[in-house]
C-alpha cells in the first residue's frame, strides 16, 4: 500500500512505502496508475532518470562547496588541485555566460 508523489502534470515520478513530504497520497498497490509506473521502473529507466539528475547534482554540490568556503568550514585549498581547477573552470563559464546573458535579453527590441 504505497504513497506517491507527483509531478505538476499530475504524473506519478515516485511511490514509497511510507508517508514522505513528496510522497503524501495514498493509493491500492493494484491502481492501475502505481501498476504502469512499476512496469515502467525498469533498471534501463531508472538509469535514465539518474542521469538526467546529475547536472543538478553537480549544482548543488558547487553550491554547497561555495557555502562551506565562506563560512570558513573548508578552505578552497583543502581541496584537490583538480577540483580546485574544475571549480574554477566553472565559476568563468558561469561569471561569462551571466555576462552574455546580461548582452541580450528577450526584451530587448534589436531589430
Amino acid at each position: 500500500m504505497p504513497f506517491v508523489a507527483r509531478n505538476d502534470d499530475g504524473r506519478i515520478t515516485a511511490i514509497s512505502e511510507r508517508q514522505t513530504k513528496p510522497a503524501t497520497e495514498f493509493m491500492e498497490t493494484s491502481d492501475p496508475e502505481v501498476q504502469a509506473f512499476i512496469r515502467g521502473a525498469t533498471p534501463d529507466s531508472m538509469r535514465r532518470r539518474l542521469v538526467g539528475t546529475d547536472t543538478e547534482m553537480a549544482r548543488i554540490t558547487e553550491d554547497l562547496i561555495d557555502v562551506l568556503i565562506s563560512r570558513n568550514i573548508i578552505n578552497f585549498t583543502d581541496l584537490p588541485i583538480q577540483a580546485q581547477k574544475k571549480l574554477v573552470a566553472r565559476q568563468k563559464i558561469r561569471r561569462n555566460l551571466s555576462a552574455l546573458s546580461n548582452l541580450v535579453s528577450d526584451s530587448d527590441d534589436i531589430f
